[in-house]
């Protein structure tokens, strides 16, 4: 999904390694723009192959980018078809049901999936008795065919996904596992006013590795807000390594990170 400079221009636009980077005012033109190029992005790959594997990531940070995807998936150049998608998702709490509110699932289905028909959503079930398995599962689904996009975003500790500084490990063998939370990940879970307390927050959780998102095709990372500024700033001007696991992004052939003016201001060179 390359930097496309016929979309409404960006505040900022430059790039830390292979990584494209485009600011924008606020968080609602963060999503915005995210949400349209994402569309288009869709639409090319269902043109191109007759469907698309899709991984989506489930926190608040993605809200405003899902309500500009599904609305610019129905109309005009930007408009496909979402039969042709086959969703996963990216984690799981341990334990917890689709219908607790706080799962992903339940956020995946509350800001996308109700409001469109896709084609085939495969849930990682975490509350299954027999993670071994669970993950036996999901990385069958994973490996049957390419993955041809991810819509993400990064942790207030740099994490993607739930691969957190401690349990990252940029070769991983495992296409998902079982990890513990780090005190930041949990802390940003309250942070985002998704549980009252630290203590109320999982300590585990099923993860997709960091091999999952080097090897798709596409990414289109989306962090808003100041929370997310030293993170972002470690992503793209600190060293390459698991210190912080989203600086592996440095590297992708093919992603675009889209910031707004709170989570870029310790980062701008101009």
């Amino acid at each position: 999904m390359k930097h496309n400079p016929d979309t409404a221009r960006p505040a900022h636009y430059e790039t830390f390694g292979r990584l494209a980077v485009e600011i924008h005012p606020d968080r609602a033109a963060l999503g915005a723009a995210a949400g349209r190029a994402a569309a288009a992005a869709l639409r090319a790959i269902i043109k191109e192959k007759g469907r698309a594997r899709v991984i989506f990531g489930c926190a608040p940070s993605q809200n405003e980018f899902l309500a500009e995807l599904i609305a610019a998936s129905r109309h005009g150049h930007t408009a496909f078809d979402w039969s042709k998608i086959t969703a996963f998702h990216m984690d799981e709490y341990a334990g917890l049901k689709a219908s607790h509110p706080q799962s992903f699932r339940h956020y995946l289905h509350e800001h996308l999936l109700r409001h469109v028909k896709i084609g085939k959503f495969h849930p990682i079930k975490a509350e299954a008795a027999d993670i071994e398995k669970t993950c036996a599962n999901y990385t069958r689904l994973l490996a049957a065919q390419p993955i041809d996009f991810i819509c993400m975003g990064i942790g207030e500790n740099g994490h993607i996904a739930f691969n957190d500084p401690p349990v990252a490990d940029f070769e991983d063998t495992a296409l998902i596992k079982l990890v513990e939370l780090d005190a930041a990940c949990r802390r940003q879970q309250v942070n985002d006013g998704c549980f009252a307390t630290i203590d109320d927050v999982p300590s585990h959780a099923l993860s997709l590795t960091v091999p999952v998102f080097r090897h798709a095709r596409q990414l289109s990372v989306h962090v808003p807000g100041p929370l997310k500024a030293k993170a972002v700033r470690a992503a793209l001007r600190g060293s390459i390594g698991t210190a912080c696991p989203a600086s592996v992004l440095r590297l992708h052939p093919n992603a675009i990170l889209y910031l707004d003016r709170g989570s870029a201001k310790l980062t701008r060179s101009a």
